[in-house]
């Protein structure tokens, strides 16, 4: 019995447990059996089964393909003298996130650079969640070497190749120039960029997790060096063609002025000279007309140098007699409504007297009693009007205007030289068809190995007297070089704008050949825009025509074709 207000309590059990909570906990114990059985078992496929994928992982952050820059092929003049040559050079990078974080170690790195430091770390900033940048490009590998010696972390050099230019300004808007990457931008750097610029090679080296080489593993493929450019220029006459062309292009004040002289025989370029120019190996202050191949690239009404070429048609024609008599009193004639003058009255002239005086109504009247637009056609017998196919970037066709509602004006100005336009090295490829029996040589920028058959444009007798008739008209005159019989004509042109021919505005041109006894050069002479009181083409290009023509001739070896007075 209990006792009486006894009220002892009776222990109580735990409770009983929940059958959840137990799959709870198997659930997740098996999941974690299973990860780690997948992942053991993905180690024994790498380890054992798959090693490959490893190794390729590992050998992807070590072994590198690195590339082998190719030698740019060299420009050299017909006598193999260096034009465009590549120099080896080094650049420097960097990795931003390796450089030194103090300011001493950057501070060195940022003198050694010729930089301010404050500008380097605000680069540096810049470039901070990258792993590249450029330090300085093409730099000697001596001061290259300088800064690589200082022993900073995170600075790496890289091989390659700059262009230099041994002749500087005087063959620069003929080569052209190449950019930093050593590629072609400009003249025939441009034009021959594919075989001048060869294949980079590969080669598979080892380095560590900074990208510093450890081992040259093996080649993958060696660098082909671009091909070598053999031009038709010779240097030497380059330089003082050159040197001719600046001193008149000074002298008269001129705003620039062409100049090209061609092998009669091949149509080879023996020089081709600019103003204004530039230094291509120091491009700072660059003036962007320097850069202008004008000779090729740009047109002009090439004026009364194209009358020979006119009296070619005239005289092929058969419509007048070689003694034929033209009057071309009063000095002046109206067409339409233009009128067309000379200088002065000169009365009546012969075919020959036509073209020394470079009467405009000699030939306009003469050309007007053609039938057929021989005078047009025999231009582009020429190459007027058309490539010359040079290659050159940016060459100039020139315009010669199709025959069709001409009106009696403009015959008569396309027979004196106006009212089509024509480069430079178009004038002096027609003129070779004078100098060479007829048969015109297409120009030429690389020697050739063999002489060209060329096209036959003007009858062979036809060429024969308009070269002595050439020749009487220069005689005593500012072309004429001692000791060489030379022929030519003059042009003075005047400069045309969107409102008309401009006032005191001109270009003086001289075309000639020499020596007239064995045609070996034909020049042309173009001077832009001569301030002063001379200005006509016999005045102003044709001093330059005799200069260069006579030390080109004794350069030549050219032997003497004019009697001598005793």
């Amino acid at each position: 019995m209990r006792a009486e207000g006894s009220n002892a309590a009776t222990p109580r059990r735990p409770p009983p447990m929940q059958p959840l909570g137990g799959l709870r906990y198997g659930l997740m114990l098996l999941l974690v059996l299973l990860a780690l059985g997948a992942l053991t078992g993905r180690i024994v496929y790498l380890h054992v089964i798959d090693r490959t994928f490893l190794q390729g992982q590992g050998d992807a952050r070590t072994l590198r393909v690195d590339p082998i820059p190719a030698h740019r092929g060299m420009i050299t003049d017909r006598n193999g003298e260096p034009l465009a040559i590549s120099t080896p050079v080094v650049t420097l990078w960097a990795n931003p996130q390796e450089l030194p974080p103090d300011d001493i170690q950057r501070l060195m790195l940022a003198r050694a650079l010729e930089v301010d430091l404050d500008e380097f770390n605000s680069r540096v900033s810049r470039y901070a969640e990258r792993e590249f940048m450029f330090l300085r490009r093409q730099m000697t590998p001596e001061a290259a070497q300088r800064i690589l010696d200082l022993g900073l972390p995170g600075v790496y050099a890289q091989n390659e190749y700059k262009r230099y230019y041994p002749s500087g300004e005087v063959t620069a808007q003929l080569l052209g120039v190449t950019n930093v990457d050593d590629q072609g931008q400009e003249g025939l750097e441009l034009a021959y960029q594919p075989y001048l610029s060869g294949t980079p090679g590969q080669r598979r080296v080892l380095k560590d997790r900074k990208g510093r080489l450890v081992r040259d593993l093996h080649m993958l493929r060696e660098a082909r060096p671009g091909g070598d450019l053999v031009l038709s220029i010779d240097q030497r006459l380059q330089y003082m063609a050159y040197r001719e062309l600046k001193a008149a292009v000074a002298e008269h004040g001129a705003d620039g002025g062409s100049l090209v002289m061609m092998d009669a025989l091949t149509g080879e370029v023996l020089a081709m000279a600019n103003q204004p120019s530039y230094n291509p190996n120091n491009r700072a202050g660059l003036d962007p007309r320097g850069l202008r191949n004008q000779a090729i690239v740009d047109v002009f009404e090439p004026g009364s140098v194209m009358k020979p070429l006119a009296m070619a048609a005239i005289l092929e024609s058969g419509q007048f007699d070689r003694d034929i008599v033209v009057d071309t009193s009063p000095g002046w004639m109206r067409i339409d409504r233009f009128t067309i003058r000379d200088i002065r009255n000169y009365g009546e002239l012969d075919l020959a007297g036509i073209l020394e005086k470079s009467s405009n109504i000699g030939m306009s009247k003469l050309v007007l009693a053609l039938d057929d637009p021989l005078v047009a056609d025999k231009y582009r017998a020429l190459g007027f009007g058309q490539s010359t196919e040079t290659g050159f970037p940016g060459e100039a066709t020139g315009s010669l205007p199709a025959p069709v509602r001409w009106s009696r004006s403009q015959w008569a100005a396309l027979s004196y030289g106006y009212g089509l336009s024509v480069s430079a090295l178009q004038l002096a490829s027609a003129y070779t068809a004078l100098a060479n029996g007829g048969v015109r040589q297409s120009p030429s920028l690389l020697k050739l190995d063999e002489p060209p058959v060329g096209t036959p444009a003007i009858d062979p007798q036809v060429a024969h007297d308009l070269l002595r008739i050439l020749e009487e008209s220069v005689q005593g005159r500012r072309a004429g070089v001692t000791g060489y019989r030379v022929a030519g004509k003059t042009g003075t042109v005047r400069k045309s704008s969107s409102s008309g021919y401009m006032e005191n505005a001109y270009r003086s041109v001289f075309a000639g050949i020499a020596p007239v006894s064995d045609p070996r050069i034909v020049t042309v002479v173009m001077i832009d825009h001569p301030r002063g009181e001379e200005y006509y083409g016999g005045a102003v290009a044709a001093p330059v025509f005799s200069r260069v023509t006579g030390n080109a001739l004794r350069l030549l070896d050219v032997p003497p074709d004019q009697r001598l007075s005793p």
